[in-house]
């Protein structure tokens, strides 16, 4: 089912996590955190809204991390309902597409849970002093191929935070497949 996430709470500063890689690293928010901001994105292997973007999302990665920005990738989906997000795959998935950012499992879900994660992708672009500017869509083209005027909102906004620390006011929700949550 699609779901949206929710709009930017400017200044709400995330809580820390310390999650295993799938390079076997683990991985801490403070670890991540480039000079200039961080963007943490929840994605998961199974997501027709991450499988459409997900060149257009490792381009973005790259770029950014060209700018100071540090950037990783959290799956939080309940890989008993969905086994493709299992951490095995993922394993394989971040290999065989050679992501230029940590992928990591939040198995317990409590890291999408603190965060508010509504979605894949559901992307947190924060400054340098790990505070949230940016809670947007990747860009305008979602799921769907990118043509010459879809506009790189990610990119545009982590910019603008890199340069500023400010994201912009107006911000466009990402919208995608809901984190599949564990039962109760």
């Amino acid at each position: 089912m699609a779901a949206s996430s929710k709009t930017c709470d400017f200044g709400w500063t995330p809580p820390g996590f310390s999650l295993r890689g799938t390079d076997g690293k683990t991985y801490s928010l403070d670890r991540i955190a480039g000079e200039n901001g961080t963007l943490i994105m929840f994605i998961c292997n199974h997501c027709p809204y991450v499988l459409g973007a997900l060149d257009r999302i490792e381009r973005e990665a790259r770029a950014l991390q060209e700018l100071g920005i540090g950037v990783a990738a959290i799956c939080s989906n309940d890989a008993t309902s969905h086994p493709q997000d299992s951490f095995d795959k993922m394993v394989e998935m971040a290999q065989t597409r050679g992501f230029p950012f940590p992928y990591l499992h939040d198995e317990t879900q409590d890291v999408a849970r603190a965060w508010g994660a509504e979605c894949t992708p559901d992307f947190f672009g924060l400054n340098a002093d790990g505070a949230l500017q940016y809670r947007g869509r990747l860009d305008s083209a979602g799921r769907n191929l990118a043509d010459a005027h879809t506009r790189r909102e990610l990119f545009e906004a982590m910019r603008q935070i890199a340069t500023t620390g400010q994201g912009p006011r107006d911000q466009t929700p990402s919208i995608g497949c809901s984190i599949k949550w564990k039962a109760a």
